[in-house]
């Protein structure tokens, strides 16, 4: 009986060293890492850039007021289509109109006194002067010739010297009043020519504020400079503006420009003549081609963001899109069809080159390998490998464990999701 038992504690003991054994050998094992790996797919990709954007007129037409006044009636509507000459809106020019009434009336009168002045003076006056000065001048002769003669009949005892005396003194007189006419008829010369002058200023100075005063009335009637949409009237009737005040914005929305703001790390790739597509949210189910026009020459900051200033032309043929909207713009640097690509994060970049991780079949679980690809063009989700794969290789996917070259792994799902795997052939 002793020795039943003992046998069986020894096979006991020596089940229990097995059981301890392996889990000795199994404790000293390291975990295989589970991992979701994938294959490289053949698909188009396009390299990006994306952005935010206004837009704006090409060749905008701007309507201020040029006076101040009250509107006095709008005859068009905000965004409507309009053609050159087309009346917009009036104000009021009453105040204008009586003042140019002013202004040309003043001109007739500066007209008349510059005639007047360049015919030597008013008739009237000019022949009051000139006569006064002939009669007396004509006095004055007279009493010079009586002098003689009084002079001789006084020799011959024929007069008195009274009479003689008397007619001195009378030349005295008209001798006076010749120098004193005289001289009023210079004065007379010398203030027609500065009559002259006054009056050509007076008719300048009139002429310029009637045609200031004229085109404020013209101003009146505000008209469509161009054809075109009416994309801004920030006035209504009755509102009063003042010299400066926007009255009208328009222009021809069936061309367009966007203006995107471009991060400034984006920047050194935009060149002229890029495709561009534009989106709109109010318009979701909508979209709008153009190209790139003048690419940024500075960083300007926006917000808290550095960015360039890139303008794109844009074909607005359906004029739905709409002056000072914000829209979002991707342009399109390149393009490739048909190539092979992985996800972005299966690529590792060390030292300026790219790897990936392909899984090889070891002994039991499989291993990862650590191999240099090359790489194109890039999408927000995917690189082109230009060289450094096979066709049906097996790329591990980024996940809980960091990777390293040989390590041991088992690919718990491959995903086949994307499009078209690679075929056989080498790349």
């Amino acid at each position: 009986m002793d020795r039943k038992l003992r046998n069986r504690a020894l096979i006991l003991l020596g089940f229990a060293a097995i059981i301890a054994f392996a889990l000795v050998r199994l404790s000293g094992r390291q975990p295989v890492a589970k991992i979701a790996a994938t294959r490289p797919v053949r698909q188009n990709i396009v390299a990006s850039v994306s952005s935010n954007g206004k837009v704006e007129p090409i060749s905008p037409y701007t309507v201020r007021a040029q006076l101040d006044t009250f509107v006095e009636k709008v005859h068009a509507a905000e965004g409507q289509n309009v053609k050159k000459g087309q009346l917009l809106l009036e104000l009021n020019v009453k105040d204008a109109a009586a003042q140019l009434a002013e202004a040309q009336s003043k001109l007739v009168r500066a007209q008349d006194d510059l005639r007047a002045a360049k015919a030597g003076g008013r008739s009237d006056e000019a022949a009051r002067v000139s006569g006064d000065l002939a009669k007396a001048q004509a006095e004055r002769d007279r009493l010079l010739h009586n002098r003689g003669a009084l002079q001789r009949l006084l020799a011959q005892g024929a007069t008195t010297k009274d009479e003689v005396a008397a007619n001195e003194l009378a030349l005295a007189k008209a001798d006076a009043d010749v120098e004193k006419l005289t001289a009023a008829k210079a004065e007379f010369t010398r203030q027609v020519g500065l009559d002259a002058t006054r009056a050509e200023y007076a008719v300048r100075q009139a002429q310029s504020d009637i045609a200031a005063l004229e085109e404020k009335v013209r101003q009146g009637r505000i008209s469509a400079p161009a054809d075109g949409t009416l994309y801004s009237l920030p006035v209504k009737t009755g509102d009063y503006v003042k010299v400066g005040d926007l009255l009208a914005e328009m222009a021809d929305l069936h061309k367009v420009q966007v203006r995107a703001f471009v991060d400034e790390p984006e920047m050194g790739a935009l060149e002229p003549g890029l495709p561009v597509k534009i989106k709109w949210d109010a318009l979701p189910n909508r979209s709008w081609q153009g190209k790139t026009e003048m690419v940024p020459k500075q960083v300007v900051p926006r917000g808290s963001r550095s960015v360039g200033e890139l303008l794109c032309s844009v074909d607005n043929k359906d004029l739905e899109l709409l002056p000072n909207t914000n829209v979002n713009v991707t342009i399109t640097l390149k393009e490739r069809t048909n190539v092979v690509t992985v996800p972005r994060g299966a690529v590792e970049t060390e030292g300026g080159k790219s790897y990936v991780f392909v899984v090889r079949q070891g002994v039991g679980n499989a291993v990862l390998d650590k191999q240099q690809i090359q790489v194109g063009i890039a999408d927000a989700t995917s690189f082109e490998v230009v060289s450094g794969l096979q066709g049906k290789e097996t790329v591990a996917l980024p996940g809980d464990v960091e990777f390293h070259n040989g390590m041991q792994v088992k690919v718990v799902n491959i995903d086949t999701s994307n499009v078209k795997e690679v075929t056989d052939e080498a790349l």
